[in-house]
């Protein structure tokens, strides 16, 4: 039975956990290493105390970059089932996160077999849920309807909660006053920037933020500084709003950190190239290296059916920059509900600009896997390829679909390799080309 309230509780009283013990060894990292970083704050250790099932990850600048996978039932799309489906498919190919996003029926059910069944760390956003679970107008719910949602999500083992708690009613006037191309597009903000407007209030979350806290070191749950603000399109990147939501995210970071609450902050968006990196940097400044998690960015407006590629450009900038967390986006963003082929390419895209990324930054032995890849392909050992390959069963498919006239060549350049060229020649053998 633990003694300690969180896990940033304990770092900073010298306890090791665990869950610190399980990241070290996945990161290659003392045990005391990441118990400073946790202490700091510069690494979350999202694991609700009731999610007992759970494979600790840590989500830090300076550890592997980690990646988040948005799943969940709406009202066109409401099979629990499917989304079960895509939640396994998730965790097979090596996401560390599900986000339980759903936003019509009975979501407790299906959030409860998450926590209860899924190794991945679990994360929902509770404004969604207030609407479905008191089954009531916007308009017409409380502050304390809100935050006791807040609290049945912890109550259910989620690890981490986004929380839009940085716009204010000051918000309202900035969004009126400069004239976004595409105003607000973060939906739990919308829904918390409607609710502002409908009751005359202020948001919730903002103004019981202390409550939030006590909720959150209660159980162990992550804080996860929703950018209500966060850019929709190039136009509106690092524009007024965006940044001073930063700002308040900053000080909201500071009082979580008071409680030893752990707290992750969300980011861009969509966002020009050129600006990416310095968009990371002014965060890292702002929220003292807490660990940035970031949609995208989404770095071209125009490419509707493939932003899982736009996004995967910008996350591999953002978190080469410093992000620690991606937020995949499959080719039906903007479009639809991802289906089960959505999100393996949506979680491709992402595990590579995350990887490319973590080589970037020399993360400890991240670029081994392409080092045994580049000696299977010298040696043509199509087998250890596989074995090396981020999706092998789409590499093997299309290579079985286009077979070479022979298995030390590929159907593109047959005898014409060169890989196969210079071995025979380095080797003293005969060359033959026809």
């Amino acid at each position: 039975m633990r003694n300690y309230t969180t896990q940033m509780d304990a770092a900073r009283h010298g306890v090791i956990t665990p869950e610190m013990k399980a990241v070290a060894r996945k990161e290659y990292r003392t045990e005391e290493e990441i118990r400073e970083l946790v202490a700091k704050g510069q690494v979350a250790i999202c694991a609700n105390k009731l999610h007992t099932c759970i494979e600790p990850n840590g989500v830090g600048s300076m550890l592997r970059t980690k990646i988040n996978v948005n799943l969940g039932v709406s009202r066109d799309c409401k099979d629990y089932d499917v989304e079960m489906e895509k939640v396994m498919a998730a965790v097979n190919m090596g996401t560390e996160a599900i986000m339980d996003l759903s936003s019509h029926g009975n979501t407790r059910p299906f959030r409860r077999k998450l926590t209860k069944e899924c190794p991945a760390m679990i994360g929902t956003v509770p404004v969604y849920d207030s609407v479905i679970h008191y089954q009531r107008d916007l308009a017409t719910l409380t502050a304390k309807d809100f935050i006791d949602v807040v609290r049945l999500h912890a109550e259910d083992g989620v690890d981490f909660v986004t929380l839009h708690c940085g716009i204010t009613r000051k918000t309202i006037e900035q969004i009126r006053k400069h004239k976004r191309k595409m105003n607000i597009v973060s939906r739990g903000g919308s829904l918390v920037f409607a609710w502002m407007c409908m009751t005359g209030e202020e948001n919730p979350f903002y103004e019981y933020y202390d409550e939030i806290l006590e909720i959150c070191r209660e159980y162990d749950v992550t804080i996860s500084l929703g950018d209500a603000c966060r850019p929709g399109c190039l136009a509106d990147g690092n524009d007024v709003c965006q940044i001073e939501e930063l700002v308040r995210l900053g000080e909201l970071t500071k009082r979580a950190w008071e409680r030893d609450v752990q707290v992750m902050v969300e980011g861009p968006g969509h966002m020009p190239m050129d600006q990416i990196e310095a968009n990371m940097k002014m965060q890292q400044t702002i929220c003292l290296g807490a660990p940035f998690y970031v949609l995208g960015p989404i770095v071209t407006d125009i490419a509707p059916g493939y932003d899982h590629i736009t996004s995967a450009i910008g996350g591999a900038i953002a978190a080469a920059s410093g992000a620690a967390f991606l937020c995949y986006v499959t080719p039906a963003e903007h479009l639809a509900l991802p289906n089960l082929d959505d999100v393996k390419q949506g979680i491709v895209a992402s595990k590579i600009a995350a990887h490319a990324a973590d080589i970037a930054k020399k993360i400890p032995h991240a670029r081994d896997i392409d080092d045994r890849m580049g000696d299977a392909r010298r040696r043509l050992d199509w087998e250890e390829q596989w074995a090396c390959a981020l999706d092998p069963e789409t590499a093997k498919r299309i290579r079985d679909e286009r077979k070479p006239e022979h298995d030390d060549t590929c159907s593109m350049c047959g005898k014409f390799c060169a890989v196969r060229s210079m071995n025979k020649a380095l080797n003293g053998e005969y060359i033959d080309i026809l």
